[in-house]
């Protein structure tokens, strides 16, 4: 009978040992999310090419992606240098909104791009205060023309005529129009504020 008594004890104590050391619930965890694997597609996008700065170094115009982009091909000695003022000044309203000017130098047109990379930088900055993106001096026509030139004009098509042709980029990194030279400035504008605004 004492032996009962103490198997009934030892089984109760080992019970109780169990139940004290018995492992905490495992709470279940929320599902991790997956890893975005989403590849972006720049295919017949701007941000497809990279240029060359005023150093010489490659800048990738992904950097861009989201903006709305005015590409223009400049000169210093042109009768339309004077549109840097103008360009200046839609930059500095309209930056904050997302937008940029790339300028880019070329000297196809009458010879009116000469110089150095610092000479024509010099000129822009000290008569017209230029702090748009301005890259090195390209050709926008020919065999040496830059490949960005070459998809802008397969989108827009026709051989660039002069200095100070202007396509407009939109946010998803599509040209959506293309200006010649003379084109009404104010009507460029309207069309930059148009892209602006979606």
């Amino acid at each position: 009978m004492k032996s009962i008594r103490i198997l009934t004890l030892m089984t109760l104590v080992l019970a109780m040992f169990c139940a004290c050391n018995k492992p905490d619930p495992i709470e279940p965890q929320p599902p991790t999310p997956e890893e975005d694997t989403t590849v972006v597609d720049d295919t017949d996008k701007i941000y497809q090419f990279s240029v060359l700065d005023g150093n010489g170094d490659s800048v990738s115009l992904a950097q861009y992606r989201g903006k709305v982009l005015l590409v223009v091909n400049t000169a210093t000695q042109c009768g339309y240098t004077p549109q840097y003022t103008q360009l200046q000044k839609w930059y500095e309203i309209y930056q904050d909104r997302g937008f940029v000017i790339l300028d880019f130098p070329c000297n196809q047109f009458g010879g009116q791009a000469p110089g150095s990379y610092d000479d024509i930088h010099g000129f822009c900055t000290g008569n017209y205060h230029i702090t748009f993106p301005q890259f090195a001096k390209i050709d926008v026509n020919g065999a040496n023309e830059s490949p960005l030139y070459t998809w802008l004009k397969s989108k827009k098509p026709g051989k660039i005529q002069w200095n100070f042709t202007k396509f407009l980029i939109n946010r998803n990194g599509e040209v959506v129009n293309r200006f010649s030279s003379g084109y009404d400035m104010a009507k460029v504008e309207e069309a930059i504020e148009e892209q602006l605004g979606e």
